[in-house]
């Protein structure tokens, strides 16, 4: 990749070296160098060609894996090794045979069926494994691009969201707290601004940043001026222009350490790879046992029967492990959580679905999750009375009127008083309203907390009246300031400065020694203080939001006149953030506004359901304690009267005393970040599974530590989202359920199709294992027969597998939802995919499946229990064809049953039998190619069949069903004891 170094710039327009140092040149010789206009940024046009001719701003990774080399791995398994050696001893056999007869010759076969079968079969294999792989990689591919993280930027003379990678040298980036630098670059605008820098220089401590060029060159931690790719931004506000993208960055200096990390093994798939191994033991140890009751009780008379062993035992060790396994595990996954994708649950990885399906408790803010975030100025509180703001959304529409819609009389003081309140309010703000392209409505831009002071504003016209303020400094709003303030320039009078602020009543109260009541400014007296404070619970008891507003003429045309702010000697303010308490004092006290957001109408639904599923939801919210407690009473979450605890009263508390809180209480208010964490910590420490929502940069820490991290797509910071194991896209608590539930359904559906082939498999071991054991019983040997008998042939057991395993499999990984996966209790982490009782079933059916095979057989040999009559003129050789056909046949159907009896460990089959139209999609499949392998002449000789009649054909698939009928069975007598438990 090309490009401009982030420490030096490709000179686009003249005026500067191609190797200067963007810090040490001011922002403006660096804007001309690289061909932007600050105010307006690049062009969209301007920006595809730069795109074009810089490449995306990516690091460098591995390079992809080329597609033969994929197909290529699927072979890399031991149990295909293991075929591999079936086929070489297969193929020495035939040559044997074709050593000791003539061409043609009765009892030499003209091409070597077994080896070409088997080698057909595992390419067939590996095409089916490299397709899956291929679709499961596009859809973790298409789930990156919904999660791919984006960063805000000046093009066309408007700020827009765009992908970071779509980033180009020379375009405007617009920070704020919370996001992720997205590329070097050189400031040109700050407020207050602080970046973490850890990640890349070290230093614990966020440093501050200031658009001015150095003096000399400094070390990388000590350019003020320049931000980096992958820092991120702890407060303040900031535009710079790009330097440097993708590999051109400081960070992509040290990127080639990324391409040599390995993909992690999630806890699922280390439990099926143990599973396997269990398994591949258990019937290697089997396959032995084989060999030696084939030795004793057979002997082995010839080469061939020797080499026919061999191929049982191997192809007995093959039939018992599911070689599709770890891809269909992967596809299922990769399905399920694009279906969540859908429903606006974005789960970027993988092994975060089987952590959903166990989350205990839900730890949610208020806030858009649980509200509708739609926040409208209802109530504006003064010194002389209030008022009230109709219209509601975002549309600046309505008007002031009295209490109830009252007129105000005359020149009500209240409302010259609102109108300086929220003229205020409006100042001392980041959101932005504007149309939408399109122009049929409004969008915003920013907190809709802030934006929702602009609408009211707007709404009254109160923001005329200072229109001529500009701008010049800001101390920005952080949790545990809660408050945010601006000073601007008043252009009309002398260009005087003023302070305007906005924050929670009762901290910003603490600021404020003056009052303006009906035009005159006065001393705030304990009194007025009491007041408002009274005010703002009964506002909050209403859930409303409150707002304090409060200002202050500095009277000065500079900063650095202030008295008692810090300034060098040519008059430049030092840090301004670090000078709050000298700015924000003696402010002067206009007013509050009571801002409700109403409780989405869907959440309680999602509550009463979270509880349902034995999961408990925590509300968290910075908000007052009356107004989270009423609207977590609403959406019952607590019982009305319940209250809430506060962060101060956690402050209070023994870690003991925490831990017992923490265990019943499920609203916590005005709360900083560090008590999100430790209200996680806690619940942790008592065993829970534990989902957090956040979307500040102060949420990240605890969204990181939680089990389930949940960001907000819509008003979550990019660190929060990098924090984060799962996004939602529309910030809502109902996805965060519907989540839960759907990884339910997953996880279920694993456990559905590893019932299926397991169960499946261990049929088809018994079904060898008790053929050779009674193969005298059964009539499988006859007494003057010399030599090994199979049960079944080694092509017969792998096409069992090829015909069953993948594709039923597969279908029931995406099976709908079956059981009430809401009805039961979290799953815990240290729980067994595969417990006691699934085991049972496993064995219970595999048993099953092989008595009905081997009765099937006998029913075809004569000699055995069950002898069919008709077979009685046909040689033993035509009777073993025609048995292995029958017991072939049966296996197949019986594994078709059982894939509808899986379904669920419960519930009957026949509930919802058609529900899922993949599976009978696959079922169908599976009996057309088994009905080929029966009829074609060709594969009758590959795979040792022949043709059976209409009376065979019932009684294949009558004894098949007695799978279906014992696993009702089985369910009807574990639904009993069920209910005699509950």
């Amino acid at each position: 990749m090309t490009g401009p170094s982030s420490n030096h710039i490709v000179q686009r327009s003249g005026g500067l070296p191609t190797d200067s140092d963007p810090s040490l040149i001011e922002s403006t010789e660096v804007a001309q160098a690289l061909d932007v206009d600050i105010a307006t940024g690049l062009s969209s046009d301007e920006a595809k060609r730069r795109l074009e001719e810089f490449g995306a701003n990516e690091l460098a990774s591995a390079p992809p894996v080329p597609k033969w080399k994929k197909f290529l791995e699927q072979f890399k398994d031991p149990l295909v090794y293991l075929l591999l050696a079936a086929t070489l001893i297969s193929l020495v056999a035939w040559f044997i045979e074709r050593s000791h007869a003539q061409a043609g010759a009765e009892g030499a076969e003209a091409l070597p069926f077994d080896s070409i079968v088997i080698v057909l079969i595992l390419v067939l294999n590996a095409v089916l494994g490299y397709l899956q792989e291929v679709k499961a990689e596009k859809a973790v591919d298409a789930l990156a691009q919904m999660t791919a993280p984006q960063t805000s930027v000046l093009r066309d003379g408007r700020v827009t969201r765009i992908n970071t990678s779509d980033v180009v040298p020379g375009d405007v980036v617009v920070l704020g707290e919370g996001d992720t630098v997205s590329a070097d670059g050189r400031l040109v605008a700050s407020a207050s601004l602080r970046i973490a820098e850890a990640s890349l220089t070290g230093e614990s401590v966020p440093v501050g940043k200031r658009p001015d060029k150095l003096d000399s060159a400094k070390a990388l931690g000590d350019r003020a001026n320049m931000v980096f790719n992958g820092t991120s931004v702890t407060q303040g506000t900031g535009r710079v222009i790009v330097t440097g993208t993708g590999m051109n960055t400081q960070v992509g200096k040290i990127a080639d350490m990324l391409s040599q990390t390995e993909d992690d093994t999630t806890p699922l798939q280390k439990e099926m790879a143990h599973v396997s191994k269990v398994l591949g033991i258990a019937v290697c140890i089997i396959a032995v046992l084989v060999l030696v009751a084939l030795a004793v009780m057979e002997g082995f008379h010839s080469t061939q029967d020797v080499i026919d062993s061999l191929l049982l035992a191997v192809s007995l060790a093959v039939a018992a492990v599911p070689e599709g396994l770890a891809a269909i595990l992967t596809v299922v996954l990769a399905l399920g959580v694009q279906r969540m994708a859908q429903h606006h649950a974005i789960v970027k990885k993988l092994s975060s679905v089987e952590t959903l399906g166990s989350a205990s408790v839900i730890c949610s803010d208020k806030t858009g999750t649980l509200t509708r975030n739609e926040m409208t100025v209802e109530r504006v509180l003064t010194p002389s009375g209030q008022v009230e703001i109709t219209g509601t959304g975002y549309a600046p529409v309505g008007q002031m009127t009295g209490i109830n819609g009252g007129d105000l009389q005359g020149d009500n003081p209240a409302r010259a008083e609102a109108m300086l309140t929220l003229a205020v309010g409006s100042l001392a703000n980041d959101g932005e309203l504007r149309k939408s392209d399109a122009g049929d409505k409004w969008e915003i831009v920013g907190d809709p907390t802030e934006v929702s002071l602009v609408v009211a504003a707007r709404k009254i016209r109160a923001n005329k009246a200072y229109e001529n303020f500009q701008r010049v400094a800001e101390l920005p709003f952080t949790s545990e300031r809660k408050r945010m303030s601006i000073i601007a320039e008043d252009r009309s009078d002398a260009r005087r400065l003023s302070v305007f602020a906005k924050g929670a009543p009762d901290v910003l109260l603490g600021y404020c020694s003056r009052i303006s009541v009906n035009g005159q400014v006065r001393p705030l007296t304990e009194g007025d203080r009491q007041t408002i404070l009274q005010s703002v619970e009964e506002l909050s008891s209403q859930a409303y939001r409150t707002l304090g507003q409060a200002y202050r003429p500095l009277n000065t045309p500079s900063l650095s006149e202030v008295p008692g702010v810090q300034a060098n000697a040519a008059g430049q303010v030092r840090d301004i953030a670090e000078q709050s308490e000298v700015i924000e004092k003696d402010l002067i006290w206009t007013g509050m506004v009571g801002i409700i957001d109403p409780p989405r109408t869907e959440v309680r639904d999602s509550v009463a359901e979270a509880h349902r599923a034995g999961i408990r939801t925590v509300m968290i919210t910075g908000d007052h304690p009356l107004t989270a407690a009423r609207i977590a009473s609403d959406l019952g979450i607590i019982k009305p009267g319940d209250e809430a605890r506060t962060g101060e009263e956690l402050d209070a508390m023994s870690q003991e005393e925490f831990d017992k809180t923490t265990s019943k209480i499920s609203v916590y208010a005005r709360v900083a970040p560090e008590h999100k964490l430790k209200i996680v910590d806690s619940l942790q420490r008592q065993q829970n599974i534990v989902a957090m929502t956040g979307d500040g940069v102060n949420d990240a820490p605890a969204v990181k530590t939680s089990d389930i991290g949940v960001a907000m797509g819509i008003t979550g910071t990019e660190v929060t989202k990098e924090s984060a194991k799962m996004i939602l896209a529309d910030d809502n608590f109902s996805t965060i359920v519907a989540a839960v539930r759907e990884g339910r359904v997953i996880f279920d559906n694993i456990r559905k199709f590893l019932r299926y082939l397991l169960s499946s498999n261990v049929g088809e071991v018994f079904t060898v294992f008790g053929g050779v054991m009674l193969a005298g019983f059964l009539g499988i040997t006859q007494p003057e027969s010399q030599g090994v008998t199979l049960p079944l042939l080694a092509t017969q057991l792998l096409w069992i597998n090829l015909l069953t395993d993948a594709a039923p499999a597969l279908a029931m990984g995406i099976d709908p939802q079956t059981d009430d996966v809401m009805g039961r209790s979290p799953r815990r982490l240290n729980d067994r995919v595969i417990d006691k009782s699934m085991w049972g079933d496993i064995i219970f059916i595999g048993i099953i499946m092989a008595i009905v095979t081997l009765i099937g057989m006998d029913m075809h040999l004569s000699g055995g229990l069950f002898t069919d009559r008709s077979v009685a003129a046909l040689g033993h050789e035509e009777q073993m064809v025609e048995a292995r056909t029958m017991g072939f046949t049966i296996l197949v159907f019986a594994q078709l049953f059982n894939a509808v009896a899986s379904r669920s460990a419960l519930q009957s089959a026949f509930v919802g039998l058609f529900s899922n139209k993949w599976l009978w999609g696959a079922i169908g499949i599976s009996i057309a190619l088994q009905v080929l392998v029966i009829y074609v002449p060709f594969l009758n000789t590959a795979f040792g069949t022949t043709p059976l009649g209409a009376l065979a054909w019932f009684e294949c698939i009558g004894l098949a069903a007695f799978v279906l009928v014992a696993s009702e069975l089985r369910k009807v007598v574990l639904r009993a004891i069920e209910k005699r438990r509950a």
